[in-house]
């Protein structure tokens, strides 16, 4: 699922709220009117009269789906925080049980696809604990209250189209369109569009069944990676240890470098032993800043785990998850302690940020690629490590 959260993370955004966020923009007209222009819009784009009825009719506004929208406050986490919570013990006991009991499809799915089994499974563990928490929001309702809203109609607009034409199509039964607040379906999560343009009917019963057949749910994943642009063979994640002289400007996910580069600047694996010195390009990706956990991010994860959800801090998490599910041992926490910047001095310094001109994109208490960035520039100026990480000493120093 893309850009909005995962059916689990959608059940704790109320928890992690600190209440409604202001919208930056207002809804015009009747959601009654709007409803009816748009049941003739989709029988103009050739969805039947009898499913626009059957689905549309006494279809109404769900305030909750507005709240969930304004209120995804729980990426604003640090990386340890959020993994640690999102990757716990049970879940990689059974995470390691589902691939095992699904071998077979796991085999048949990496011949195809490319994919290997611990990155599909660590997805479906993350977006639904392996198919048990999908949702409980009427798909078309919410869709219908995010088509209508201001702040995404052109997104989701066409996302209820499509959740027509799975209908149309005999994919899902009306009733079986249940789900995520923002309108994601099945075990993995997919938006109605991803859903008509990649799903696969894995399991060879005629049907393309997200929701209750494992096996297509976990190849249409595999089929979307690949459709980003999965490289089969080749790494995601990998943690690293780091040197104290490390040029920190180099610490970013749009600037790549060989492998072998790393290597020469003193970069090991996470056991203290060499990197190949090899072509292979790789990125340096800094969760939380040069004292916390390292990982080089191979162009699978820059390509294909920042389509699947914008979201830095859940895709870093996913490639983390899929990496223990490989086999790998529990990241090295480092030094860091989260920001150390409470939340309310996370929005005074993209306050801060953004009075200097820095488009942060919204005052949120979230370090997204604006604050970032704009972190970054500001480290450079101020003659400090540019790990692009806010920290206290950053915040004085722009005040």
């Amino acid at each position: 699922m893309r850009a909005t959260g995962t059916a689990l993370t959608a059940a704790l955004l109320f928890v992690f709220s600190i209440g409604t966020a202001e919208a930056a923009c207002k809804t015009s007209g009747s959601f009654n009117g709007w409803l009816k222009q748009f049941k003739a819009d989709a029988a103009a784009q050739g969805v039947s009269p009898r499913t626009i009825n059957a689905a549309l009719s006494g279809v109404t506004y769900d305030k909750r789906v507005i709240g969930y929208d304004r209120r995804q406050t729980v990426f604003s986490q640090s990386f340890l925080k959020f993994s640690g919570r999102m990757i716990n013990k049970s879940r990689l006991s059974r995470g390691r049980a589902k691939m095992k009991k699904h071998a077979s499809t796991f085999k048949r799915i990496e011949r195809q696809y490319g994919v290997p089994a611990p990155v599909i499974t660590a997805f479906w563990g993350l977006e639904t604990d392996f198919g048990a928490v999908q949702g409980n929001f009427s798909t078309i309702r919410s869709l219908a209250t995010l088509a209508y809203d201001c702040r995404r109609p052109e997104l989701f607009r066409p996302q209820l189209v499509d959740a027509l034409r799975i209908v149309e199509r005999g994919d899902l039964r009306l009733e079986d369109m249940v789900g995520a607040w923002a309108g994601e379906l099945g075990q993995t999560q997919f938006l109605p569009s991803d859903y008509m343009e990649t799903a696969v009917d894995f399991d060879g019963d005629g049907r393309r069944d997200l929701k209750n057949s494992a096996a297509d749910a976990l190849a249409s994943g595999a089929a979307l990676m690949r459709s980003f642009g999965w490289q089969a063979g080749q790494p995601w994640l990998q943690e690293v240890r780091l040197t104290r002289s490390l040029p920190w400007a180099q610490a970013d996910l749009a600037i790549s470098h060989p492998r072998s580069q790393w290597a020469e600047w003193g970069v090991t694996r996470a056991n203290g032993k060499g990197l190949r010195k090899d072509r292979l390009p790789a990125a340096l990706l800094l969760p939380m800043g040069r004292n916390g956990p390292a990982f080089l991010a191979y162009d699978n994860f820059r390509n294909v785990y920042l389509k699947w959800n914008e979201s830095l801090l859940y895709s870093t998490t996913a490639a983390y998850f899929a990496t223990r599910l490989a086999g790998a041992p529990p990241a090295h926490r480092g030094s860091a302690q989260g920001t150390g910047l409470e939340l309310a001095e996370i929005k005074q310094l993209q306050s801060a940020l953004q009075r200097r001109g820095f488009d942060v994109g919204k005052i949120d208490g979230i370090i997204g690629a604006g604050t970032r960035k704009a972190t970054k520039a500001m480290q450079i100026k101020f003659g400090m490590p540019a790990d692009s990480w806010p920290t206290r000493e950053l915040l004085r120093q722009l005040r």
